[in-house]
């Protein structure tokens, strides 16, 4: 096993959806989460957490804590947490060591006796759209009678977004790593789950997902981060934002976020990144190729290899 880690990090990540409904919110008929006010689609850090420990378990076989079991397949009876931490023998322990997202979201372990928490050192804000979005209706015809003896098929509903540009931004914290035992292979495959396993999700309302940039700042000063690394970027785009349709309608603006790196490059050890070649960067009003970033902020770049 790789060392436990020892440096904060920031991470930004953007992924867009095309015709789909990137959360739903159960609450709300399960129309995509969107903030009225501002018409921004909001995603919550838990929908993302939860694609990273599918494809973790799924992709990787790897064990993970909070996952649905059901123990009585007879009366389809699921875990509940005791039952769960059963499964380990009540061991936090051996929970931690087997369960990589625990030592990476950290979480409530009910235990036999008692309860143990973790404060996870991978944490998210809520994602949220880099845009205005729009709402669509769509009604269609089911494949199944209404009823038996019915000659009329069954109507369906559903809500989705034409289009969204969603961006998350997260933070390793390396004092809660010392509790959860997060080590750098465990931080490498959080970075293969944020980017394959959004790609991986290939479900009705999610197929069509395409990661875009991924970011992930190393510092080298202790104790410190930057912040909202999130607010620094900006979309750019010569239609309504509710038109945007995909890549081609716009371009991300770099110049705050490169403009802040230079001059924190004393307190940056590194940055590793991952980019979709159909993204479109700009800098002070110009295009700006990616490939450029390390010379633009003087700090080391170096590719996520998965």
């Amino acid at each position: 096993m790789s060392e436990e880690i020892k440096n904060r990090s920031e991470i930004l990540f953007i992924y867009d959806i095309r015709d789909g409904n990137p959360n739903g919110d159960p609450l709300d008929e399960n129309k995509p989460r969107i903030d009225e006010e501002t018409g921004i689609n909001l995603v919550t850090d838990v929908r993302l957490k939860r694609t990273i420990r599918d494809y973790l378990h799924n992709f990787k076989g790897l064990e993970i804590f909070v996952r649905e079991v059901i123990y009585d397949r007879e009366k389809g009876l699921i875990q509940d947490g005791k039952k769960r931490a059963a499964n380990f023998d009540n061991n936090a322990e051996r929970i931690l060591n087997e369960c990589i997202d625990i030592r990476l979201f950290g979480g409530v372990i009910p235990l036999k006796e008692d309860s143990i928490t973790y404060t996870g050192p991978v944490q998210f804000k809520m994602g949220r759209s880099m845009h205005r979005v729009t709402m669509k209706h769509i009604k269609g015809t089911g494949a199944f009678a209404s009823k038996e003896g019915s000659k009329q098929a069954t109507f369906r509903e559903e809500d989705i977004l034409p289009y969204s540009l969603i961006q998350f931004y997260g933070i390793i914290n390396e004092n809660a790593a010392k509790y959860t035992r997060l080590t750098e292979d465990d931080v490498k495959l959080l970075l293969d789950g944020i980017w394959n396993g959004t790609k991986s999700l290939i479900s009705r309302t999610k197929a069509g997902q395409v990661p875009r940039l991924l970011l992930k700042v190393n510092y080298g000063k202790e104790n410190y981060h930057i912040g909202d690394l999130d607010k620094m970027l900006k979309l750019i785009t010569e239609m309504p934002h509710e038109n945007i349709r995909g890549t081609e309608d716009f371009k991300i603006d770099l110049s705050k976020l490169i403009s802040k790196m230079a001059g924190e490059r004393g307190s940056i050890k590194d940055i590793e990144i991952c980019v979709d070649d159909r993204m479109t960067f700009c800098k002070d009003g110009a295009d700006f190729p990616i490939a450029k970033l390390a010379e633009a902020t003087g700090i080391a770049v170096k590719p996520i290899v998965f």
